[in-house]
């Protein structure tokens, strides 16, 4: 239509996903995300809903984004399960070091303010941390690991993923950082060695 400003929609999402992740739920106002996006209050209101509705979609897309890239690290693990938590924890150590985006992640920054959310906001930060764990025990016990076991260190892995991001919110170092996925992937072979005789 003549005279009615255009915007790309998918640009404005990925802009305000930035924008909850460096500054958190809590502590990004509308006009934070008005800045962020382009896009007057009103404006983002009728296209991207509420600050609740584009903060769930801002969940979703980041959720999808990372969740599509740790399913790819672990489509290896039937023949190496080993290396596919190595890859796995790599998706998250190449996203911390990505100086393009905010420290930390998106997911566990809202699971650690979970009691001042939303029931759904919550619900969803919570079945995004679930999913994590879910994708980690499916790729392990593709990897021959006995049920017990790969329960154990998904849900170990993930707790895992989840400090890198904290971790790297504070500062600690990538040394210091991928030492911490060494000590878990070191457990894992050797469990995954035990199992085997």
């Amino acid at each position: 239509m003549a005279g009615k400003k255009q915007f790309d929609m998918d640009a404005a999402v990925d802009a305000a996903v930035i924008q909850f992740w460096r500054d958190g739920y809590a502590d990004t106002s509308l006009d934070d995300l008005s800045q962020a996006t382009g896009l007057n209050r009103s404006s983002i209101y009728s296209s991207l809903g509420a600050k609740d509705t584009l903060f769930l979609r801002c969940l979703e897309r980041y959720a999808a984004r990372y969740g599509e890239k740790y399913d790819a690290a672990l489509s290896c693990a039937a023949s190496d399960p080993v290396a596919a938590v190595r890859a796995f924890f790599d998706v998250t150590l190449d996203r911390i070091a990505d100086p393009e985006l905010p420290d930390g992640c998106l997911i566990a920054q809202s699971a650690m303010v979970i009691p001042v959310l939303s029931p759904s906001i919550a619900a969803h930060a919570r079945q995004a941390l679930g999913s994590q764990r879910l994708r980690l025990r499916t790729a392990l016990k593709a990897g021959r690991l006995a049920d017990e076991d790969a329960e154990a260190f998904a849900v170990h892995a993930a707790a895992v993923n989840q400090s890198l991001a904290v971790m790297s919110r504070a500062g600690t170092s990538p040394g210091q950082l991928r030492a911490v996925v060494g000590v878990t992937l070191d457990a894992l072979s050797q469990a995954r060695g035990a199992s085997r005789t």
